[in-house]
């Protein structure tokens, strides 16, 4: 069975027009993808791999996670088995703000092996975050940079969690790791900025100072509108 897990095998002539659907998808034809997207749902509505490309359209491209839900739902009828649904329902819970349920589905897919790791540690820890499970959502910002080690915006995400589990100096080198990873223009001043708040707090005033001048210095067009201003009140409170 593989990586079915329980669907009933695409015809070809199905399959290409599913390709068919994608295309247009990401060519920005949403109103002709979905017509086509329910016309094959109405042809063929015991396919779960047709179900889940009418959910993943409408969830998607569509950004109608309530309206998409169902049809994760119908697909799964079908094909309990089948992870790559399941993963994409419960992004879709997350999105709905039902961040228990999606962390019960994330944990089943981390327990039955899911071989996309980074996507489901990633996303568990901004669930459990929103759940105020933050020792939960550190180990799995750890998990999660097992598998993509120089990544600044996951240093960034385990940072701010171990900030909140009052473990400052470990988020601190977190951040310091991130900063390293990044030179010239491509250093972040919001990273500068949040190391920059963090050593505040543990009282090293020159540090955090050298950090905030930095991120003034460091800052590009597209960063936060509020940042500059940020980084100044930064400065000011030091004084």
């Amino acid at each position: 069975m593989g990586e079915r897990n329980g669907r009933e095998p695409c015809p070809p002539e199905v399959a290409e027009k599913l390709r068919e659907l994608d295309h247009l998808r990401r060519t920005g034809r949403y109103a002709s993808a979905l017509a086509l997207a329910l016309a094959l749902a109405e042809a063929h509505p015991r396919l779960a791999r047709v179900l889940m490309d009418v959910a993943m359209t409408i969830g998607i491209w569509g950004g109608a996670p309530s309206e998409a839900l169902p049809w994760f739902e119908r697909a799964l009828e079908l094909a309990p088995g089948h992870r790559t649904t399941r993963l994409h329902r419960a992004l879709c819970l997350a999105r709905l703000g039902r961040h228990a349920e999606a962390v019960a589905e994330f944990d089943a897919l981390v327990e039955g092996g899911y071989r996309k790791a980074l996507v489901l540690h990633m996303k568990r820890a901004e669930s459990l975050e929103v759940l105020g499970r933050h020792a939960e959502a550190e180990q799995d910002w750890t998990l999660a940079l097992a598998e993509d080690s120089d990544n600044p915006w996951l240093l960034q995400q385990r940072a701010t969690a171990r900030t909140r589990l009052g473990r400052g100096a470990e988020a601190l080198e977190d951040l310091t790791d991130a900063l390293a990873l990044q030179q010239g223009e491509q250093v972040d001043p919001e990273l500068l900025h949040e190391r920059g708040l963090l050593r505040a707090q543990l009282g090293d005033v020159e540090g955090a100072r050298t950090d905030f001048q930095a991120g003034l210095a460091a800052l590009r067009r597209g960063d936060p509108p509020d940042l500059p201003e940020a980084l100044r009140a930064a400065l000011r409170a030091l004084s």
